[in-house]
């Protein structure tokens, strides 16, 4: 049976007591700028920094005993791999994490910091899954993919519950989308609520499988993509794509330029750290502002994983 705003309250029910209700923050200058009132869904506060520990955590406490008695296993760039290594940990499960050699360094830190074992591949998705299913054979670890996966989206789902339940008036509510679990979970949640809200998805214009998929009918794969967005160049997944055909009612594209602009806005008017692919929804809403002028719009903020030491470098040699 497809999910339904069901499934996304009873995972609710199952993590609420292991995951942080992340804040909402308002700022009158950035509604002033849109012509919009903005509500900013924070899951750079959540635990590990973004919303991957939800559904992680409500996959983990879905199965059985034996299911992970050979420990977990999953490939991922950096968020997932951490939200699956720490709700492992906290679980008393080993993790085995498959990461491209490209991950940023934060990334690759907080994961060995929560106990996991890496293995490097490099940075395509055929080389992940490859060694990822070597590790698999050998170990008899559960695969828990990313994003395709049911209880993950679930768990992606709460963050649209408590962003709703909070504040029920809102007209429209935009996610990222790379795989597709927290736009997926978003509009299952978003639609149960009130059919009548609209569901957008921002996505890189040098990651867009997700939009060639939604707007030519078929799926569409990942072919080679570009976009600061690390945490959106995971190509979308085929359950996700049957969700974001009937829940997400558009799939806006911003470049990586309008993201990075976003990104110092909120930086300088919420006086937060995301990183890029949190940025791409309020980048979206200020290109595509006709969408949502005069409306009250939920944005869920993925992440804010980003690596500062280039920052830091800079001034340094400025000294």
């Amino acid at each position: 049976m497809p999910l339904t705003l069901t499934d996304i309250k009873n995972a609710f029910e199952r993590i609420n007591n292991k995951v942080h209700r992340t804040p909402v923050l308002t700022s009158s200058q950035i509604d002033e700028l849109v012509g919009a009132k903005l509500f900013f869904k924070c899951e750079n506060f959540q635990k590990i920094g973004a919303f991957k520990y939800r559904g992680a955590t409500n996959t983990l406490l879905s199965l059985s005993k034996d299911k992970l008695a050979n420990g977990v296993a999953t490939h991922s760039s950096g968020n997932h791999a951490q939200a699956l290594s720490l709700a492992a940990r906290e679980l008393g499960v080993t993790a085995y994490i498959v990461m491209p050699d490209n991950s940023p360094k934060v990334k690759i830190d907080a994961v060995r910091g929560y106990g996991a074992d890496i293995t490097f591949c490099e940075p395509n998705l055929q080389s992940r899954e490859s060694t990822l299913a070597t590790i698999v054979d050998k170990t008899g670890a559960e695969f828990i993919h990313p994003y395709d996966r049911e209880e993950i989206i679930a768990g992606q789902g709460t963050a649209a519950l408590e962003l709703l339940t909070d504040y029920p008036d809102i007209d429209i509510v935009i996610a990222p989308v790379g795989g597709g679990g927290l736009i997926s979970g978003t509009a299952i949640c978003s639609k149960g609520l009130n059919s009548q809200i609209k569901v957008y998805a921002a996505e890189p214009q040098g990651a867009n499988d997700a939009y060639h998929s939604f707007y030519s009918g078929q799926f569409v794969p990942s072919t080679n993509p570009s976009t600061i967005c690390d945490g959106l160049l995971t190509s979308l997944g085929k359950l996700n794509y049957s969700y974001i055909k009937q829940h997400v009612d558009e799939i806006l594209l911003v470049d990586d330029n309008e993201i990075l602009s976003a990104m110092k806005l909120i930086y300088e008017r919420l006086k937060i750290i995301v990183e890029p692919s949190s940025a791409t929804v309020f980048a979206a809403v200020i290109k595509h502002n006709n969408l949502f002028t005069n409306k009250n719009v939920g944005l869920i903020l993925s992440g804010g994983n980003i690596d500062l030491q280039p920052l830091f470098d800079n001034y340094s040699a400025k000294l």
